[in-house]
């Protein structure tokens, strides 16, 4: 069993400047995915509990929207550096609730971080205009104010970046927030929060709670206190939050599910091609949405490919990610290893070729061997639906036309990567490829400068970039007669 922090030992909501338990009547235990074995236990937040929060950013709204944009920044800045400073606890806790390595873990805090410090300086930037006037009696400007409380809900993933986006942003345009975690991932979203308290954020500025997730996110979309939701999740659970925000026409932003094609040309660097996305379709054992996940090769060099992916995907060390040997860690839970399983086998059935591993790894945790699938018929599940998982899906194309065509057939457009060195290839596929973020002759596509979101049933809205604070903003226009 892991032995965790005390702070950490029993989870805590934070309510109103309060850390407490959870008094509801659901029960939740935290698995270490490594082991299988608990590490904690916890009730969920109770309706009680939720109006609590609810009360705390209705009441502390008014003052932090009215704080000076540089002071917000100041306590943004002062979280960040106590988040770099406690590195090493958080990453701990992160992989040992989560299972991604720690040098991951790490990577993560440290991009949390930076997007922190990068939004305690954009508010400052939230920028009104001066509208020239009809007449000479007549003064009429516009300006961006905040548009106050948000409610915020978070997948497993990235146990500190997802919340730790929205939470920057919010409290950086002047928003408070009730941030929920994932129920399998509340510990390092409480150690993002303890750090912004310590910094000297005021009571009730931030709230946490986590729990029976679906009645936690319907109580608080239907609450008129709410004018702002953040989701980040699968298309399935967005489309239904989406539902329950429309009832009150709440300004949402949807960062949902992807299945993100990778087009390779002939003329591409075939070993930049293959060491840029293998690295990122084994990060995180592929729980990214971001993650190269369909594999489309022009015929010329398409065995050679797979041969290559293969060569590197046979070298990876799948184990605990607190292990210094380990390359690639397990998948959060059982369900997630049995559905990526089922997902192989499909393929299999279909008459796909499995080039490298497949199936579950024997004993404890939820460990899954790097796949390597090819000759998929298009038929195949792994075409059509996001696994979530290490597995590489590899077909072959011809022609431009064609790849584009099956590139964007899907309902989804968050990520979409190409290797060419061919700059009008490159030109070409980045404007016809039908993604939000693109990546040429690179899988690095997320900056804290730089807008992340999709098109399609991949949601809507960014965060990331001007745009990120700009999904916590409202625009007022004022005419004044002299």
């Amino acid at each position: 069993m892991s032995i965790l922090p005390p702070f950490y030992q029993q989870p805590k909501f934070l309510l109103d400047g309060e850390w407490v338990t959870g008094s509801g009547s659901v029960a939740h235990r935290l698995v270490n995915p490594a082991t299988g074995l608990s590490i904690s236990e916890y009730q969920s937040a109770s309706v009680a509990q939720l109006d609590t929060a609810l009360g705390a950013v209705d009441k502390s709204f008014p003052g932090w929207r009215a704080t000076p944009a540089v002071e917000r920044g100041r306590i943004l800045r002062l979280g960040a550096a106590l988040m770099r400073q406690r590195i090493e606890e958080i990453a701990t806790l992160l992989t040992t609730e989560q299972g991604k390595l720690l040098a991951e873990a790490r990577a993560e805090i440290l991009a949390t971080a930076e997007m922190f410090e990068w939004f305690a300086e954009e508010p400052v930037r939230a920028y009104g205009r001066i509208v020239p006037p009809r007449a000479s009696n007549l003064r009429q400007h516009v300006v961006r104010e905040a548009v106050g409380p948000a409610a915020m809900f978070c997948s497993w993933n990235f146990p500190a970046r997802n919340p730790g986006y929205k939470i920057a942003a919010a409290l950086a345009a002047g928003c408070p927030c009730i941030v929920k975690p994932a129920e399998e991932t509340p510990l390092t979203a409480m150690a993002l929060v303890l750090a912004l308290m310590d910094a000297g954020l005021p009571k009730g500025v931030l709230n946490l709670v986590y729990g029976d997730a679906a009645n936690l996110s319907a109580h608080l979309i239907a609450s008129s206190v709410i004018r702002k939701i953040s989701f980040t999740g699968s298309t399935q659970v967005g489309k239904f939050l989406s539902k329950l925000a429309a009832n009150t026409v709440k300004k949402m932003t949807m960062e949902l599910g992807g299945h993100a094609p990778v087009i390779v040309f002939d003329d591409a660097n075939l070993d930049l091609a293959v060491s840029l996305t293998a690295a990122a379709k084994f990060r995180n054992a592929g729980q990214v949405c971001i993650s190269p996940t369909r594999f489309f090769v022009q015929a010329s060099t398409y065995q050679a490919f797979i041969d290559k992916f293969t060569a590197v995907a046979a070298k990876q060390v799948v184990g605990n990610g607190l292990d210094s040997g380990t390359t690639m860690g397990p998948l959060v839970h059982e369900r997630r290893r049995s559905d990526v399983d089922k997902f192989v086998q499909d393929a299999v059935d279909r008459g796909a070729k499995c080039a490298f591993g497949g199936g579950p790894i024997d004993g404890p945790g939820f460990f899954y061997r790097p796949t390597v699938i090819a000759d998929l018929p298009t038929e195949a599940r792994l075409l059509h639906e996001e696994p979530f998982g290490p597995i590489a899906s590899v077909v072959p194309f011809d022609t431009m036309d064609e790849v584009i065509s099956n590139a964007n057939a899907l309902p989804f457009g968050l990520a979409a990567y190409t290797f060419t060195t061919s700059l009008k290839t490159a030109h070409e596929v980045a404007d016809r490829i039908e993604s939000g973020m693109v990546g040429i002759n690179t899988t690095r596509i997320s900056y804290p400068e730089t807008p992340f979101g999709g098109v399609k049933e991949s949601g809507y809205g960014s965060e990331g970039g001007m745009e990120g604070l700009d999904a916590y903003l409202v625009t007022k226009s004022v005419s004044v007669a002299l």
